[in-house]
């Protein structure tokens, strides 16, 4: 076990959620992150990101210990099972999923004890405004109560020992001999009564919770190779989907850095139109068309928004800003800054074009219908884009520094090729379709002409950048490169892997970044969807053995791996890794890669 003012390694957290927020426990079962009422709220436990001021919910045996960890098969409940020399202990974990749409938060951890004697020390010690503010916690109906604001966080025992204070803090300790089961709740409530939860009722809403999640992993229609880590993900996923838009953020944790001690620590408790779009494909994958039909519905509410101009992510709840400030926080082991909001929410980023269209298109696919005025924005998009796909973006990796990036104008492409099909299905106003398939014939000339490079053979990483290479070029594989040119996507893949290889299967996202952060995850389950679509299988499938066996112990991804240690780094758990993991392995899967 480690001490308390040591940083939990990322790789040792395990996540749990209740499709509105979640919470990131460590091996030595300490809840270190916890944001309400929502992802995007503030945390009331971030010890993650500051030992001290940060506010934590500690669970752990008095005795010198070692301990273990699994998730209860297709669930997202966490089990951890301690071990003394005088006994064993189970604690079960989750974020209970109402029956009825409701909007408080209830963590529910159960306290089993499996084998001779056993005292667990517990300590709540919640915090406000990240972590600038403590609260004096009250009594009232045996209850102990935390109120901020709006906010009232309660800590019940059921079983678990008598509550004390503990200087703005509650704990105690359980006494526990073998067959004896407690419980803890802890209830967050936003402008609403407070619940007094009994033992009994709390142990149920867990029971149910662990078969929800069970009803949606067996709903899963993916049969092949990789099944564990494609459900694992499936389900990791799930948590990070807002129950109630249907949007899926992007990650549950701001600011954990791609480089320890390094200042790249963003925000990304949104929801990125890139990542709905691999959200969408993937959910189709694995069948969960409920899922489908309610991502769409965000995406398309959230773009009317601000369309034909799109915004690289939005809120939950579709609202398209999110303006990036500091927190006076120490940082994941002294990584700084600490940021609330993204500040790529105002960059133009060409491939916003495609992912929409993309996504869009897969959906009529699967035989939905859109409603008008959706097609009319889809339309405006479209001839958007015809105006801007010529102008230098920020890119698929929000820089600051804008470039003619590869992948955006080939983005471009793509949306003006799916906007044709489109019109062509009925779905939406076909009055421009020949500019749009006119224009897309002209991207295609510039990136053949200006975004290949004959001597490194490969696509370049910008059309100004001749001599650079970008892993995020082998999402061209999605577009009609794959079919058009097959040889220049199979002959970039090769370079790709040459000059970015971090080792072990690893890339780097793009030249230069070898010193500066770790390898990127999403990259190379890009690499096997390309070497799938080229036909060569049999690299493909190599590679995706070695990219599963990445997944720390519960089978969750990061979004960066440091290739010297295989320490995640980034933000966790990460939708882009993850759904990147399930495309990949379904494209694997088939016979002739096609998907």
């Amino acid at each position: 076990m480690r001490a308390s003012d040591d940083y939990p390694a990322l790789r040792d957290l395990g996540v749990i959620g209740d499709k509105r927020t979640s919470a990131l426990i460590g091996a030595d079962g300490t809840v270190e992150w916890m944001c309400v009422p929502r992802c995007d709220g503030d945390p009331v436990f971030a010890s993650l990101l500051d030992r001290r001021r940060g506010g934590r919910f500690e669970l752990a045996p008095t005795e010198a210990c070692s301990s273990a960890r699994r998730y209860l098969p297709d669930t997202n409940v966490l089990e951890t099972t301690f071990t003394t020399a005088a006994g064993q202990a189970r604690v079960t974990d989750a974020l209970v999923l109402p029956d009825a749409a409701t909007p408080d938060t209830q963590l529910v951890r159960r306290l089993d004890c499996v084998s001779g004697e056993i005292t667990l020390d517990w300590h709540v010690q919640p915090r406000f405004d990240f972590g600038r503010t403590a609260v004096t916690p009250r009594r009232q109906a045996g209850i102990a109560l935390f109120g901020h604001n709006d906010l009232l966080l309660t800590v019940q025992s059921g079983g678990a020992g008598e509550i004390d204070d503990r200087d703005g803090a509650v704990g105690g300790q359980a006494r526990l001999r073998e067959g004896d089961v407690a419980v803890l709740h802890l209830g967050v409530y936003a402008g609403q009564p407070a619940e007094a939860v009994g033992r009994d009722v709390a142990l149920d809403r867990l029971e149910e919770t662990a078969a929800r999640w069970r009803r949606f992993a067996a709903r899963c229609t993916y049969e092949g190779p990789w099944q564990e880590a494609v459900v694992r993900s499936a389900l990791a996923l799930d948590l990070l989907v807002d129950r109630d838009s249907g949007a899926i953020v992007a990650a549950s944790t701001t600011s954990l850095p791609e480089r320890i001690g390094g200042p790249r620590n963003f925000d990304y408790r949104y929801a990125w139109l890139r990542d709905a779009n691999l959200t969408l494909e993937a959910m189709m994958r694995l069948g969960y068309r409920t899922q489908v039909q309610a991502s769409m519905a965000w995406m398309l509410d959230a773009v009317d928004r601000t369309a034909p101009m799109l915004r690289p992510f939005y809120r939950v709840d579709s609202t398209p800003r999110a303006p990036q400030h500091e927190r006076d926080l120490d940082g994941y082991r002294g990584s700084r800054p600490v940021h609330v909001g993204n500040s790529a929410e105002s960059q133009l980023q060409l491939g916003n074009w495609g992912d929409l269209l993309d996504a869009t298109w897969l959906y009529v696919q699967d035989g939905h219908v859109l409603h008008p005025r959706a097609s009319r924005r889809l339309a405006d998009c479209l001839d958007f884009v015809t105006r801007i796909w010529r102008h230098a973006d920020a890119g698929l990796w929000e820089l600051g520094d804008t470039a003619q990036y590869t992948q955006s104008k080939l983005a471009c492409e793509n949306a003006l090729r799916r906007g044709v099909q489109l019109a062509e299905a009925g779905q939406i106003p076909a009055a421009n379709v020949r500019r749009w398939g006119a224009e897309a014939d002209r991207v295609r000339a510039y990136v053949d002409e200006q975004c290949w490079s004959e001597r490194h053979r490969t696509l370049t990483r910008a059309g100004d950048r001749p001599d650079e290479v970008d892993a995020a070029v082998l999402l061209a594989s999605r577009g009609t490169l794959a079919d058009t040119d097959s040889d220049r996507l199979s002959a970039t893949v090769d370079a790709v892997r040459r000059e970015l290889d971090a080792g072990d299967g690893l890339l780097y996202r793009y030249s230069g970044m070898r010193e500066r952060e770790g390898a990127f995850v999403a990259c190379s389950f890009w690499a096997v969807e390309a070497l799938a679509r080229v036909g060569r299988l049999d690299e493909a499938t190599s590679l995706m053995d070695t990219m599963v066996g990445h997944v720390n112990d519960l089978g969750l991804l990061t979004e960066e791996i440091d290739p010297a240690d295989g320490a995640f780094l980034g933000n966790m758990p990460q939708a882009l890794s993850h759904l990147a993991l399930v495309n990949a392995a379904d494209v694997c899967r088939t016979t002739d890669g096609g998907g």
